[in-house]
């Protein structure tokens, strides 16, 4: 389970590192706290780590109930794909809101599949 501990370690880093790009979007386009609109450079940051945070709250119990059923090496190769996705994400939402599919795709598919490997390795103990 060492690799799942440290791809949910480097999850939770992401996050911190993507809250500390907002608040620097915040300086840069002058955006003051509570504020979350009025400036779309800014918004675009804001909106990268909020998407983060909503899939991070399923990413994370999935990969460990996966984790838990399956191989752990291999969930956790799983969950680095989502880490990278969620960059190329960033790069490309920030960029332009157009250019994030691929990144959105490379962070769903690996969550879909934990979520499905979890469930499949309910059943398989459910029945065996």
């Amino acid at each position: 389970m060492v690799w799942v501990d440290l791809v949910t370690l480097l999850a939770l880093l992401e996050f911190l590192a993507f809250g500390g790009l907002v608040g620097r979007a915040r300086e840069t386009y002058g955006v003051k706290a509570p504020a979350t609109t009025g400036n779309a450079e800014f918004e675009r940051y804001f909106r990268v780590q909020q998407n983060t945070l909503e899939t991070l709250i399923v990413f994370l119990p999935a990969l460990w109930i996966a984790a838990h059923y399956w191989s752990a090496a291999w969930m956790a190769a799983i969950g680095l794909v989502y880490l990278v996705g969620r960059v190329v994400y960033f790069r490309g939402y920030v960029s332009d809101p157009s250019a994030r599919h691929i990144g959105y795709l490379l962070s769903i598919v690996p969550v879909v599949a934990l979520i499905l490997l979890g469930l499949a390795g309910i059943v398989r103990a459910m029945l065996g």
